[in-house]
């Protein structure tokens, strides 16, 4: 079993994030954004990256907009990463986050009573 797809997962995370921070030409992107995790076929023609997007408002239009700026964001990493071929972007939107938040909310609530 490879360890590459993870490590290009590691890279391409790094990536996309700094691609994200220095800002992508679309209005419907904004909020807070955080590349969580990226998930690289073990083929490596894919890559799934899931982001989380605050405040929770702005999660749909920013994921459309970073949907139609996937190709632009691909090109920016592939500036970044030197790789013979470079896996096609996909990103999903990651509430892992606010449904730790709301679990860790409720076993507060049940230790209190």
């Amino acid at each position: 079993m490879s360890h590459r797809p993870d490590q290009i997962a590691s890279l391409i995370q790094r990536a996309v994030q700094d691609a994200i921070g220095r800002g992508v030409n679309d209005p419907r992107v904004r909020g807070l954004i955080s590349v969580t995790r990226v998930l690289v076929d073990p083929d490596m023609s894919n890559a799934t990256v899931f982001v989380s997007v605050l405040p929770e408002g702005h999660a749909k239009l920013t994921m459309h907009g970073l949907e139609n700026a996937a190709g632009r964001i691909r090109r920016l990493i592939g500036r970044a990463i030197r790789l013979r071929r470079l896996p096609v972007l996909t990103f999903r939107l990651d509430d892992s986050l606010k449904r730790q938040a709301r679990l860790e909310e409720v076993i507060k609530e049940t230790r209190r009573s």
